[in-house]
């Protein structure tokens, strides 16, 4: 993981060691050459992430910056992943990683593949082969958040952490 701040990226590795190992990176590219899964969680207004940084078949859940003037993600990479949105309208009126690659690049609404309800409906196929980019642009709906805040508490209870409040 990478942060601007290399002091928080090295407390966060050091916290977050399970289920599986993580290490602060120095850079967003070191971070991202190898990656699987992608997450950006950031109030960027400039691209943090390059397309040529991302390996084949690389997932990337961008889920920070979600206004029209501001973007975590360079318009190649929008340009070339399958795009996901949780909501079209959304995405076509909030959406800066989308709104800045369709002035840059000329994607248009046809460039979003599926709505996250359509790929759990199974109403639509989501990625088409194991080297395809893909990407999940969240501009946050209540239902993310309820679900969210389902498997926290989930956790909590499980753990026997938190207080219970009755209303």
């Amino acid at each position: 993981m990478w942060s601007r701040t290399p002091e928080r990226a090295s407390a966060f590795a050091a916290e977050a060691q399970a289920p599986f190992p993580v290490e602060a990176a120095e850079s967003v590219e070191d971070a991202l050459r190898e990656a699987d899964v992608v997450v950006t969680a950031t109030s960027s207004r400039e691209p943090i992430v390059r397309r040529e940084w991302l390996a084949p078949g690389a997932h990337v859940n961008a889920v920070g910056s979600s206004i029209p003037t501001a973007r975590e993600l360079d318009a190649d990479t929008v340009a070339a992943a399958a795009l996901f949105a949780d909501a079209r309208e959304s995405m076509l009126n909030e959406g800066g990683d989308y709104l800045f690659a369709a002035q840059e690049t000329g994607i248009g609404p046809d460039h979003i593949r599926a709505e996250l309800g359509e790929l759990l409906a199974g109403t639509h196929p989501g990625r088409r082969s194991d080297t395809e980019l893909t990407l999940f642009k969240s501009l946050g709906i209540a239902v993310e958040d309820l679900a969210a805040a389902v498997l926290c508490v989930d956790r909590a209870r499980e753990r026997g952490i938190g207080t219970e409040v009755d209303f």
